[in-house]
C-alpha cells in the first residue's frame, strides 16, 4: 500500500528535470554553439546561449503519460505564475524565451495546444482563454497564479504568451534515454552507446550537485560536457579502457580487507599501514574495473589472462633476483628489508600496461595485488612457506 509520505513522484520530477537537461544539451552541441546550462536558478532549467535569447525551462513529468494538460491544469498555472512574476519584477530580459515541456498531452482546441511550437498554434486565442479562467475560476490551488497573471497589462500577456512554447507528450524519464541514443549513436560504436550514456549521465549528475551546492550557482559550461564526451570516447577506443569515477571515489572498508591474502603478505614483511591501505585501494580499483571491462565486453577473459601472465613474468625476474642477491642471508631483518624492495619494484612500476591508452598506475599496482591475494606472486622469499603457516595458525 502506497504511504500518504510517498516521494516518488517528486523525487522522478527532479531526475527527469536534470535528465532532460541533459538530453537537451547533448542535442545543442551538434549545433556548434556555445552555452551554459543552469538548474534551479531562474526556473527549473536555463538555457543561455551567446548573442540569443535566454530560454527558461519548467519540466513537468508524470507517472500517468496521459495526464491531461486543461484549461485549468496546475502545470499550466504554475508556470505562469513564475513566468508571469517575473515579469513584473523586470526579472526576464526581453527576448527570454519560455518552455513548458510536460509528459502531459493538451487536449485540441485547449490553451497549451494554441501555445505548441506549430500546428495549432495561436496566441490571441490563448490569451482570450486564460483571461476568462482567471477572471472565473474559483480554484483556491491557482489563485496566486490567476492574480499574478491578470496583474499583467494585456499587452504584457501577449508579449509573454507570444514567447511561450509548450511541449507536450515529451517521453517520461525512461523514455528520454532513447533520445540519448538518437543523439549520441554517432559518438561510439553503436554497441557502446549505452556504456557511454551511463558514463556520461553518472559524471552530469555529479555536476548537477555540484552545481546546485555552488552558493553563486555557477551554470554548467557546454565546453565541460564537450570536454566529458570527448573523454569517455577517447577511452572507448580499442586501444584505451573508460576509467570510472564512480569506482575511484568510492571510500573502502579496512576491515573488510584486513583477512585477505594480499594483506597478509604485506604484514610478512613489515609494510607500514599507510602503504597496506594503499595497497587495499588499489586491489578494489582494480578488481571493480576489471569487472566492470569483462561484464560490459571492453575486454574478453582471455585478455586478463594473457595480462597476469606478463605481470608474473616480470615478477618472477626481480622476485629471482632478489633471491640471488640474498644467498645464504638467514638475517630475518636483511630478508625482509630485501622484500620490501621487491615491493617498492610493484608499488612504483606501471610500465606493463593493459591497454596502450590505459596508464591509469593502480591498474598495474592493484592487479599485482589480485595476483598476491592469489598467491600466484609474493615479496618475501619463503612467502609460500609463510603463508601456509599463518593460515593454518588463523
Amino acid at each position: 500500500m502506497p504511504s500518504n509520505f510517498d516521494a516518488t513522484a517528486s523525487m522522478l520530477g527532479y531526475l527527469f528535470q536534470a535528465r532532460y537537461a541533459l538530453l537537451d544539451a547533448v542535442v545543442r552541441l551538434h549545433k556548434d554553439s556555445v552555452f551554459t546550462v543552469a538548474i534551479e536558478t531562474l526556473d527549473d532549467v536555463v538555457f543561455d546561449t551567446q548573442g540569443s535569447a535566454t530560454e527558461l525551462l519548467q519540466a513537468k513529468h508524470h507517472l500517468n503519460s496521459a495526464t491531461n494538460l486543461t484549461d485549468a491544469s496546475a502545470d499550466l498555472w504554475k508556470s505562469l505564475r513564475i513566468w508571469c512574476e517575473g515579469v513584473t519584477d523586470g526579472r526576464w530580459p526581453d527576448d527570454t524565451v519560455f518552455y513548458l515541456l510536460t509528459t502531459g498531452q493538451a487536449a485540441d482546441g485547449s490553451v497549451a495546444a494554441y501555445l505548441r511550437a506549430k500546428t495549432t498554434r495561436d496566441v490571441t486565442k490563448a490569451r482570450q482563454r486564460l483571461d476568462s479562467v482567471a477572471q472565473s475560476s474559483t480554484s483556491t490551488s491557482n489563485a496566486t497564479a490567476y492574480a499574478a497573471y491578470l496583474a499583467l497589462t494585456q499587452a504584457q500577456r501577449e508579449t509573454l504568451l507570444d514567447r511561450t512554447v509548450v511541449l507536450d507528450r515529451s517521453p517520461n524519464i525512461v523514455g528520454v534515454e532513447t533520445g540519448m541514443r538518437e543523439a549520441l549513436a554517432l559518438a561510439v560504436e553503436k554497441d557502446r552507446v549505452p556504456q557511454l550514456i551511463t558514463r556520461l549521465e553518472g559524471w552530469w549528475f555529479q555536476r548537477v550537485v555540484r552545481h546546485l551546492m555552488d552558493a553563486d550557482k555557477r551554470p554548467v559550461l557546454s565546453e565541460e560536457l564537450q570536454h566529458e564526451i570527448d573523454l569517455i570516447r577517447d577511452q572507448f577506443r580499442s586501444s584505451n579502457l573508460p576509467i570510472d569515477e564512480d569506482i575511484l571515489s568510492r571510500e573502502i572498508d579496512e576491515e573488510a580487507f584486513s583477512s585477505y591474502v594480499f594483506v597478509e603478505q604485506l604484514r610478512l614483511i613489515d609494510i607500514a599501514d599507510r602503504r597496506v591501505l594503499a595497497a587495499m585501494r588499489q586491489y578494489f580499483r582494480a578488481f571493480e574495473h576489471r569487472s566492470r571491462w569483462l561484464r560490459d565486453g571492453f575486454l574478453m577473459a582471455g585478455d586478463l589472462d594473457a595480462y597476469d601472465r606478463r605481470l608474473v613474468e616480470e615478477w618472477e625476474l626481480h622476485f629471482d633476483a632478489m633471491v640471488d642477491d640474498l644467498g645464504n642471508e638467514e638475517a630475518e631483518d636483511a630478508i625482509r628489508a630485501a622484500a620490501r624492495r621487491l615491493y617498492g619494484w610493484a608499488e612504483r612500476e606501471a610500465e606493463l600496461v593493459l591497454r596502450a591508452g590505459c596508464r591509469e598506475p593502480f591498474v598495474t599496482r592493484g592487479s599485482l595485488q589480485l595476483l598476491a591475494d592469489k598467491v600466484k606472486v609474493g615479496w618475501h622469499p619463503q612467502f609460500l612457506e609463510r603463508l601456509t603457516l599463518t593460515l593454518e595458525d588463523a
